[in-house]
Order: structure tokens, then C-alpha cells, then sequence
């Protein structure tokens, strides 16, 4: 998204950034990556529960605290992560964007694609950035594996294969509320899938496939495959879960002259990730790299900011991938 006169940033030595959703995600990942960078800045956060915003704020020595989102929309700082439940990212992506703050949303972006349309549209209106946490396609080994692509060596894409798999319980959390979530594990990691499938293969012209509960029972689903045709040519698969314990989540990309295989970057395994390079004639290479998508991510955004560019993902990804999750839920609907 190109903006006409983007809201520019002061020139400043720290980024300042406002946190709106206090839960685990945002206590335990997402605060402590930021406070990594020597360039960015905690200085406000946000909860529906003004305990829960004292906590975070006293715990990461945010300088104010708020239950009252205009009031908080008030304070000082340039960029707004927005890690609340999927049905708040509507509202709080709009009144951010009005409120000029640039924005990191967690994913997926809305409920609906007609949500995120008027998202993307009211922060266009307003100058301001926005963006998706889309990890996956930070880690070096996902930016190896397209550089790789995008230099033709492994040929035309044939096929490229992603799964995402966990075991996540049906519990009191806001992914098992359908209102409030949206669906299962499809939206939940799903949307991470369809990224990786759009980063690898290119654009999508078509999905389909199944939503299913096969182990839990609960108003969301816990598994989903598809296949997804590529507008470039090529077929794309996943398939994502709720309900498996110890499976190998990986990604697989083919092509018409060799393949790419990366392991252990998807579903928190600790061991470091693995690419491995298999070329027609010549030997088989792998390489191992540990690394932090989070960091990779944010130190991203914070780039982009304090340069007044768009970050790398686009609200529009989130809008599109938006679009290709609803068609395969009104298919499996039917």
C-alpha cells in the first residue's frame, strides 16, 4: 500500500510503541522481543482488565497503563501492536489508524474480509501503515529457501507443502469461542500457512479442501486441508491441527528442477532450523540456523517505520488471505 502523505515519524533514536491486548502471547514473546531492540521503546499498554494492563505496564516498566482505549489512543508513541482477541481487531485497528498511530496486527487481521477491507481502506484514509505478524516468512532459512526460488534454481514450482500441527485442548481461551475467534485451528494457523503458501508460490487463484474435528470436539474445528492452485502455475498444500502431539511440521517446495525441504522453524521445536538444497546434479547441502522470527519480524517493522516505508507485509496480505480462508470455510459450509 503506497500512501500519498504517510504519517512520518519524527527523527527519533527509539521507536515508541503502544501494546494493546495483555495476554500471554504479548507477556511472554512479544514485549520481551521488543525489548531486545535497542531501537524501539515500550511506553503504553492496554487491557479490557485494568489489573491485567498494571501488571504488563509494572512488569516491563511501561511508563502508563489503560482500561480506557481513546485515552490510551492519547499517549505518545508512534506504532501500536494490537495482540487482542481476533473480534477486537476490527475496532481497534480503525480507531488506531484515526488516532494516526502506524500498526502491527496480530493475525489473522479481522473476523471477515469485509472487516479487513474497511480496515485497510480507514488506514489509507488516515496516512497510516499497516501490518500482520506473519513470522514465518522472517526466518533466514524461509528467506534463503525464496531467494533460492526467486533465482530460478530449483526451476518452475511444482508443488509447495506446508503443515502446521499441534496439540491445543479445548480450553476457556478466546480460539475455542467461535464469536470471538472466528473458527479453529484453520484461522489460527491456517492463515500462517496460506502466508507461507503466497510467499513460496506466488498469488492463489483457487483452494479447497476439508474443516473437520477428528480428535476434539468443540464449536471450532481442529484440522484443515487444502489445495491451492497458484496463479503462476504449480499447486500448493496444508494441512493444520489442533489434535496432534508430536507431529514434523515442515515445508516442502518442489520444482522442475530440484527441491527445498525446511524443518524446525514451524511450531516452536527447539532444535535449530534445517534447509535442505537438492538440485539435479548436484550433491545434496543442508544448513542449520537457531534463530528468533519474532526478532526478525519486528526489527523489520521498526526499519520500515523509521524510514517511513510500508513494511514488508501488507494489510492487504492479511485481506487476501482473509478471502482465500472464507472461500474454503463457505465450501466446507455447504
Amino acid at each position: 500500500m503506497k500512501l500519498q502523505n504517510p504519517k512520518r515519524l519524527r527523527r527519533v533514536r527509539k521507536l515508541k510503541w503502544g501494546v494493546a491486548g495483555c495476554g500471554r502471547f504479548s507477556e511472554l514473546f512479544f514485549i520481551p522481543t521488543l525489548q531486545l531492540l535497542k531501537k524501539s521503546l515500550l511506553t503504553s499498554v492496554y487491557s479490557s482488565d485494568i489489573e491485567r494492563a498494571k501488571f504488563i505496564a509494572n512488569k516491563f516498566s511501561a511508563s502508563s497503563f489503560y482500561n480506557d482505549y481513546q485515552e490510551f489512543l492519547k499517549q505518545d508513541f508512534d506504532v501500536l501492536y494490537i495482540g487482542s482477541a481476533n473480534h477486537n481487531h476490527h475496532w481497534q485497528v480503525i480507531e488506531a489508524a484515526k488516532a494516526g498511530k502506524h500498526i502491527l496486527c496480530e493475525k489473522p487481521i479481522a473476523i471477515t474480509a469485509e472487516q479487513a477491507k474497511e480496515m485497510l481502506d480507514v488506514c489509507k484514509e488516515n496516512n497510516v501503515y499497516l501490518t500482520v505478524n506473519y513470522v514465518h516468512r522472517f526466518h533466514p532459512l524461509s528467506v534463503k529457501a525464496k531467494e533460492i526460488i526467486s533465482q530460478n534454481m530449483i526451476g518452475s514450482i511444482v508443488s509447495v507443502s506446508t503443515s502446521f500441527n499441534i496439540d491445543y485442548e479445548p480450553n476457556d481461551n478466546f480460539r475455542f469461542d467461535i464469536k470471538k475467534s472466528g473458527g479453529g485451528a484453520f484461522r489460527d494457523l491456517g492463515t500462517h500457512m496460506i502466508d507461507l503458501l503466497r510467499f513460496f508460490g506466488g498469488e492463489i487463484l483457487d483452494i479447497k479442501g476439508f474443516i473437520d474435528n477428528v480428535v476434539y470436539k468443540s464449536e471450532v474445528d481442529d484440522f484443515a486441508a487444502a489445495v491451492v492452485k497458484f496463479e503462476k502455475g504449480g499447486y500448493g498444500f496444508l494441512n493444520v491441527s489442533f489434535n496432534a502431539k508430536n507431529a514434523l511440521n515442515r515445508i516442502e517446495i518442489v520444482g522442475s528442477n530440484g527441491s527445498l525441504t525446511i524443518e524446525n522453524i514451524i511450531g516452536g521445536k527447539k532444535a535449530p532450523g534445517k534447509l535442505t538444497i537438492e538440485l539435479n546434479g548436484e550433491a545434496k547441502k543442508a544448513f542449520r540456523k537457531r534463530a528468533n522470527k519474532l526478532t526478525h519480524l519486528v526489527r523489520s517493522v521498526q526499519k520500515s517505520l523509521l524510514h517511513n516505508t510500508q513494511p514488508s507485509i501488507t494489510g492487504y496480505d492479511g485481506l487476501i488471505n482473509m478471502v482465500i480462508m472464507e472461500k474454503l470455510e463457505g465450501q466446507c459450509q455447504k
